[in-house]
């Protein structure tokens, strides 16, 4: 089988396709690993903690399990965060730990076969690409594939110990 070799374990997936979640931030859509996500809420007032970071809105109780919430708008630099009633959270288990990440909506699941996958393109030092899976289209409209996991569990985050290799 064709699978495309690299480092992380997760280009591997990328070459026999897999199921997205798309979402939105400002104009762009994205997509996350569909296996990840644990449910979708409106987005809903948060007990913001002192001293963190201005991309970690707080924590919510769900369930009696407490759940940082993070605003992917913020992190990613992408214009100022507004809540709406569009507004949602994405209730994510990553590396066995709950994080909500914050994002303007939700619009479908799509599958990607591994030849609507491109790998993310090259920018050197100017962009940090470190967290793009790929990029996929379907019916005309480009997807920017995000590793979540490398995401919520790199240095800057600091929500979680990075996973044991």
């Amino acid at each position: 089988m064709g699978a495309i070799v690299d480092q992380s374990s997760s280009h591997i997936a990328l070459a026999n396709g897999a199921e997205y979640l798309v979402f939105t931030l400002g104009n762009e859509e994205y997509g996350i690993d569909i296996l990840k996500v644990q449910e979708i809420r409106g987005y809903d007032q948060v007990t913001e903690i002192a001293n963190t970071p201005e991309f970690i809105k707080g924590v919510i109780n769900l369930r009696g399990t407490i759940v940082p919430i993070v605003d992917l708008r913020i992190k990613f630099g992408i214009g100022s965060a507004s809540y709406d009633q569009f507004t949602v959270v994405i209730i994510l288990n990553v590396v066995g730990r709950v994080i909500g990440i914050v994002v303007d909506g939700v619009s479908d699941v799509i599958a990607l076969a591994a030849e609507q996958i491109r790998p993310s393109p090259e920018f050197g030092s100017a962009l940090d690409t470190r967290y793009l899976q790929g990029l996929g289209t379907v019916d005309g409209r480009m997807i920017i594939l995000t590793d979540i996991e490398k995401l919520l569990t790199s240095k800057e985050m600091e929500l979680m110990d990075s996973p044991v290799s």
